[in-house]
């Protein structure tokens, strides 16, 4: 009896299972069709955490994209690693560079006819490949990536070889000119793939011409409901505020606005500004829980540090010094994913990454704030900005006190010695004077006021 409870059971368990396969399977679809930055970092990481909230069975990401920035695809590369789910990706036309990486993360690629897939080399804002530093690492990645996949074990007769499912090579050819594959890529090529040539070397597991047509024919899926991760505008927002380019024109906004404010004492427009680019640079990273209080504290104190600096030590010492190390320090450390001073988390190159977005922006704001010096008053948008008009004392504009001017032509009495800056005495009323020529003058002497320049009495010795 126990026997047969048992065998129903496991029947019940197989049936089960085949139709969680074929009858009742979830895909949960991710779009990567725009340059990879922050914001499809943020649609990852959200779709990632709505797919197990939905208990999908498989992501899938739509792909089309000529690539974007390493550190965010890094970033994307680990998390399809890392995942709990299968991750297959359609390329719909093109996944280039950094696109490659990610795809090439994927348990399974597929690729629409006509698509291409590799040119990973590792370039500049201005289409230029960088150092071999940079080129270095990222054929590690690739590799690596290419690595995670494993081997087939391949059995001839009473032969057993181990296969790569993603060649490394291949991977590598992507990214590195001087990489030879014998009959696939020469020296001073980067590797691209069309569908048919990535089919052929293992990095492509089917050609189908849309999503239905990969689930249908190659995941062998019939009964099935594909769930599309929707961005909020909110997400877009962040995504926007939290790009390197984005944030480097914050920190410039930031640093002139200091400027142009302490040029002008009083809260003005430059106030507001650098206040607002404060505002907006902190916080989308304070909501990601990249920014911690402490590292906006550091950044507040810098600033204190700064303003120290100018208005009770005038010059330029370790208050200044420090200050700006703050500020430095309170804008890179926002950029980590560290926890408090646990920097672990922090993978390599966000650190290099963080420094180079700040000093870009604080560069950047000096560039500014000396093109606007130069500019200001003169013309176009900035001309009221600063006053042009001549202030001439005939019509009435006076910087400094007038009273003295009436003293010229009188005679006083040294109150202190004169050496050659010192007090005068007029009529029992104490004055600054110097004396003309800059000769020395002893107390109690009889003076001479001979003229007034300046806002300063000039006198000569009797």
């Amino acid at each position: 009896m126990r026997i047969k409870i048992l065998t129903i059971c496991f029947v019940f368990a197989a049936l089960s299972a085949v139709g969680t396969l074929t009858g009742s399977t979830t895909f949960y679809k991710i779009d990567i069709k725009k340059d990879i930055g922050s914001t499809t970092w943020i649609y990852t990481q959200k779709g990632f955490e709505e797919a197990a909230e939905k208990q999908a069975d498989v992501i899938l990401i739509h792909m089309n994209t000529y690539g974007g920035e390493v550190l965010y695809a890094d970033s994307i590369r680990t998390k399809i690693l890392n995942a709990d789910l299968p991750v297959y990706v359609f390329i719909d036309n093109n996944a280039a560079s950094a696109g490659a990486l990610i795809a090439i993360a994927c348990d399974k690629i597929f690729m629409r006819p006509g698509s291409t897939i590799g040119a990973a080399t590792v370039v500049s804002q201005m289409g230029e490949a960088m150092p071999d530093k940079y080129q270095s690492y990222m054929r590690a990645t690739m590799r690596a990536t290419a690595e995670a996949h494993g081997k087939d074990t391949i059995v001839h007769g009473r032969d057993t070889t181990y296969q790569w499912k993603r060649d490394p090579k291949i991977a590598e050819a992507m990214v590195d000119q001087g990489t030879v594959i014998p009959n696939l890529v020469d020296s001073g090529k980067t590797l691209t793939f069309t569908a048919i040539e990535a089919e052929q070397y293992g990095y492509c597991d089917g050609i189908a011409k849309d999503i239905d047509e990969v689930i249908s024919e190659y995941l062998k899926v019939t009964d099935y409901e594909i769930i599309s991760f929707r961005p909020s505008v909110m997400d877009n927002i962040k995504g926007f505020l939290m790009s390197s380019i984005f944030q480097g024109i914050l920190i410039m906004l930031i640093i002139g606005g200091i400027y142009f404010e302490l040029q002008t004492p009083g809260v003005g427009f430059p106030s507001i500004v650098a206040v607002t680019a404060a505002l907006l640079y902190f916080a989308p990273l304070y909501i990601e829980g990249l920014a911690a209080n402490w590292e906006i504290l550091v950044f507040v104190i810098g600033l204190i540090l700064l303003v120290v600096e100018i208005f009770a030590f005038p010059g330029f010492g370790i208050t200044g010094i420090l200050g700006i190390i703050f500020i430095v320090a309170g804008l890179t450390l926002s950029l980590l994913n560290n926890v408090n001073f646990d920097f672990k988390p922090v993978k390599t190159g966000e650190l290099g990454k963080a420094l180079f977005t700040v000093i870009g922006g604080i560069s950047l704001g000096f560039a500014l704030v000396l093109f606007l010096s130069n500019r200001i008053g003169k013309k176009g948008i900035l001309h009221n900005i600063a006053l042009n008009t001549n202030l001439e004392n005939e019509q009435g504009y006076i910087g400094v006190p007038m009273e003295s001017k009436s003293l010229v032509g009188q005679q006083a009495v040294a109150g202190t010695d004169l050496r050659p800056s010192g007090k005068i005495i007029v009529d029992g009323m104490s004055y600054d004077a110097v004396s003309e020529g800059g000769v020395f003058i002893a107390k109690d002497s009889t003076v001479q006021i001979v003229k007034y320049e300046l806002g300063q009495v000039y006198v000569s010795k009797i």
